[in-house]
């Protein structure tokens, strides 16, 4: 548990790092468009990649904290035995589809987009580095949730 708790430590300051420098981004878009006049032309750009990286990020940092949404009204109502059944069975679930949708996925689209050269318009940074989140986020909560059936299993 302290190598999780390790990874929880280093992808919040990381989320934190990203927040920033989008909140240094955005007040410079606002600045350069009312004040001086004459918007910045990479800041919009900078800002929609930023969210992505956050959004994907912290939806794999929510899922190692069990902070995700989820639906328990049956879960409560049944034995303690029935309940740790269903965790085992919906982590087993949430760790397919990170594979298969965020890992291979995700993979797949950085892969075509280094193959194709893909740019992005205004940084003209490769589109790889953007999605490269995603199989990024996908081996994290893979990691969260194979963690979260160790410790059911103990």
């Amino acid at each position: 548990m302290q190598f999780r708790k390790k990874i929880d430590d280093i992808l919040g300051k990381v989320l934190v790092f990203i927040m920033a420098i989008m909140v240094i981004n955005v007040l410079w878009q606002v600045f350069t468009r009312y004040i001086t006049g004459s918007p910045s032309s990479f800041t919009d750009e900078l800002a929609r990649y930023l969210m992505i990286w956050i959004g994907v990020l912290g939806a794999a940092y929510v899922s190692g904290k069990n902070m995700h949404v989820a639906i328990d009204v049956l879960p409560q109502k049944a034995s303690e035995k029935t309940q740790q059944k269903l965790r085992l069975l919906v982590n087993m679930f949430i760790i397919l589809f990170a594979l298969v949708a965020f890992v291979i996925g995700g993979a797949r689209l950085v892969y075509i987009s280094y193959i194709l050269g893909q740019h992005s318009p205004a940084l003209n940074v490769p589109l790889a580095l953007v999605y490269l989140v995603l199989p990024i986020s996908g081996l994290l909560i893979i990691f969260y949730k194979t963690s979260d059936i160790i410790a059911i299993k103990k």
